[in-house]
């Protein structure tokens, strides 16, 4: 498949490139054993401060590839550079909110916001601070003596994001990160999302296998192919962040892009 003109959703005008690109993939490729081809020939540039979903039929890489710019796998060819460096492991600039919550199950949702602080050597009375003032951004002020097991799915989600937050990454990876909740938790988290992107100014990038989600919340959403992954097309919802949240998911450029998506990609879908 080749890579498609990239242009402004609904616009068919050639969007501006990449202008301040803070994660840059080249020409990646990931192979598992000598058979599977994950992905194929990527090549993609994240812009600082904006989010940037991945999305795509079942198969097609998204989560691969966010780990290959987590540095939590390697691609068997092509680079990742973090602000012009080459990635080759996990780095502070990066901060990965996983789908199953990753908690550790023993630790109370203070010490599990902390971690990642502890891990870097920051004073305990400095990250529990921090983790105090993320938990209270991500909703869970008064819950930092609980445990996991006494909290909800979506409970537990904000926890790992706050853990996230905490440790002040640069960019933060998602994956996959409100599949696990019901439908109206899941609204109330890309609600949230929306105003932690405007309030801590980082780098998003957000893997989701649905297509409102990725509208929703995105200023780019790149589009993968089936296996092997390669980029389809490239999409930048013209939709306006003023109008309510209510009113936004009733947009006509909000609508159209999403049945522009589905008409693309649901053609893959068996």
């Amino acid at each position: 498949m080749q890579l498609s003109m990239t242009t402004a959703a609904g616009s068919g005008v050639p969007i501006a490139p990449v202008r301040e690109p803070i994660v840059e993939v080249r020409n990646v490729s990931k192979l598992y054993g000598n058979t599977v081809v994950a992905l194929q020939d990527i090549d993609l540039s994240f812009e600082k401060g904006h989010l940037t979903s991945l999305l795509g039929p079942s198969g097609c890489g998204k989560t691969t590839l966010l780990k290959i710019v987590a540095g939590l796998l390697q691609p068997s060819s092509g680079e990742i550079r973090v602000k012009g460096k080459p990635v080759n492991g996990p780095g502070a600039e990066r901060a990965f909110v996983f789908q199953d919550f990753a908690l550790m199950p023993w630790a109370s949702v203070l010490e599990n916001a902390a971690y990642g602080l502890k891990v870097q050597g920051v004073a305990k009375s400095e990250r529990e601070d921090r983790a105090r003032h993320y938990i209270g951004e991500v909703g869970l002020h008064g819950f930092e003596k609980k445990y996991p097991h006494e909290l909800s799915g979506g409970m537990r989600q904000r926890v790992g994001l706050a853990r996230a937050l905490a440790v002040d990454a640069d960019i933060l990876l998602m994956d996959e990160p409100f599949s696990a909740v019901d439908e109206q938790t899941r609204r109330k988290f890309q609600e949230d999302l929306m105003h932690l992107r405007e309030v801590e100014n980082k780098t998003f990038l957000f893997v989701t296998h649905s297509i409102e989600e990725a509208v929703y919340v995105s200023d780019r959403i790149v589009l993968l192919s089936p296996r092997p992954g390669r980029v389809s097309e490239i999409i930048d919802p013209q939709i306006s962040r003023e109008i309510s949240p209510d009113d936004l998911r009733r947009d006509e450029n909000y609508l159209d892009t999403v049945e522009r998506i589905w008409t693309g990609i649901k053609k893959y879908v068996e």
